[in-house]
């Protein structure tokens, strides 16, 4: 059986990994564009931040690893063309120049996304940087010092956190975005105002609800940024817009969403046959609103890679979908949401929800420490099904989203979820775990 990878950074090399140790006999060919694997760019504001002292500590595999599998791995090569017919590839050695072509009995796309890059004026201009791979994370490290007054446009997860990482450096930091709320599309409101406490309380400007619309500059470098509203001095600008599925390539061949994204079914396969697709060029099955969507995470991403490993020659092991769930610490707060939230459920879902918010203090107030707990649970009205939910504290308390992630998954109910047991022990909980009492809650009111 001969595979062929195209693109290799979690999902590929997820399912690179499971398929040789699943079918050693297997010949793999990985084609790459880049000359490296692997690499969390979710790590990059660690870097920024030097809590993480060197960008090339965020790698957790390498084509050398994989060579030693006995995976062929041909990296700085860009697949040209593929002729699903005929399964033929087109493909060029970016090094050389040189173009040929291979062919395989099952191939694997894992074409991955690219962040969003708008066309506007001035977006050519010198420090204006992208946040997503190595080279971006060594060129944000590069500039970093000599940069004092930053611009980070996107407050979704990366732009958060890479604010917070440059001030924390002492630099003045501005972030945009055009929604009205940081991290919209994973807390209600209430969690996001924790979050934007923080950061207005250290000195972090929110610019919120302006669109940017152009960017002017000085010899070149970018100086200002111009939104719909009002304009912003900066030296240094990072774009943390968003992504979309890189998927350009295969355009018109294979079935896809609207914004590009592959389509595939419980077994990763495409609507080609022989022909597979995981990570971030893919839809996902969203189980909170039983629908397709496309949400790029790396926890998505190896998961769909290493299901490709297992269901390669015929249906074994079926996806289960995903919730969404993620999580992140702002300076001394750790949050962490999964499913919905009851603003998308209204914005993006036919689903009619309520919910339910608790404060609790995450121990015994006999205990010499305790922290107060802000929780949420979003629930359909007439299912009751468990939809999302939502938790912050300064004490980590983020996994008990995931906990709440395989209730979602699950179809669990709020009685359900009310009556399910979990320990007690007074340096961890109270009697009623937390996830009990807001169920219980709800079942009060």
């Amino acid at each position: 059986m001969k595979v062929v990878v195209v693109g290799c950074t979690h999902a590929g090399t997820s399912s690179v990994v499971n398929l040789k140790a699943l079918h050693p006999d297997a010949e793999v060919t990985v084609y790459e564009k880049n000359d490296n694997i692997s690499f969390l760019s979710c790590g990059i504001a660690l870097s920024v931040g030097d809590v993480v002292k060197e960008p090339e500590k965020l790698f957790y595999n390498s084509p050398e690893n994989l060579a030693e599998s006995g995976i062929i791995t041909r990296m700085k090569h860009e697949v040209l063309n593929i002729d699903f017919d005929n399964k033929k590839l087109n493909v060029k050695n970016l090094v050389s120049n040189e173009e040929f072509e291979d062919n395989y009995d099952k191939l694997i796309l894992t074409l991955g996304s690219w962040p969003i890059i708008p066309n506007i004026e001035g977006i050519n201009l010198e420090n204006i940087l992208l946040c997503k791979n190595y080279h971006h994370a060594k060129i944000i490290d590069e500039k970093k010092d000599s940069s004092n007054n930053v611009i980070i446009i996107g407050a979704g997860y990366i732009g958060v956190e890479l604010a917070e990482a440059f001030q924390v450096l002492g630099k003045k930091v501005t972030l945009i975005d055009a929604e009205d709320r940081i991290m919209s599309k994973y807390l209600d409101k209430e969690f996001s105002d924790i979050a934007e406490k923080e950061f207005t309380n250290r000195g972090i400007k929110l610019v919120l609800g302006e669109k940017v619309v152009k960017f002017e500059g000085d010899n070149n470098k970018v100086s200002k940024v111009i939104t719909d509203k009002s304009q912003y001095e900066g030296d240094l600008v990072v774009l943390c817009i968003g992504f979309r599925p890189n998927t350009k390539l295969i355009e018109g061949k294979l079935d896809t969403l609207k914004n590009g994204a592959i389509i595939i079914d419980d077994y990763m396969r495409t609507s080609r046959k022989d022909v597979f697709a995981a990570g971030d060029c893919c839809m996902v099955r969203y189980n909170p609103a039983n629908d397709k969507r496309y949400i790029p995470l790396a926890t998505n991403a190896v998961r769909m890679g290493m299901l490709i490993g297992s269901n390669i020659e015929k249906p074994t092991l079926k996806y289960m979908g995903t919730q969404g769930t993620s999580g992140i610490k702002i300076y001394d707060v750790c949050i962490a949401s999964t499913g919905l939230t009851v603003d998308a459920a209204h914005s993006t879902s036919d689903l009619k929800v309520e919910s339910v918010t608790i404060h609790e203090n995450n121990r015994p107030e006999f205990m010499p420490t305790f922290e107060d707990v802000q929780l949420k649970i979003v629930y359909e009205v007439e299912s009751r099904r468990i939809v999302g939910g939502q938790i912050a504290s300064k004490v980590d308390m983020t996994e008990f989203m995931n906990t709440l992630s395989v209730v979602i998954q699950n179809k669990m109910t709020v009685e359900e979820l009310a009556m399910t047991d979990f320990f007690f022990q007074p340096h961890f909980n109270k009697p009623w775990g937390i996830l009990n009492s807001a169920a219980l809650k709800r079942i009060k009111q």
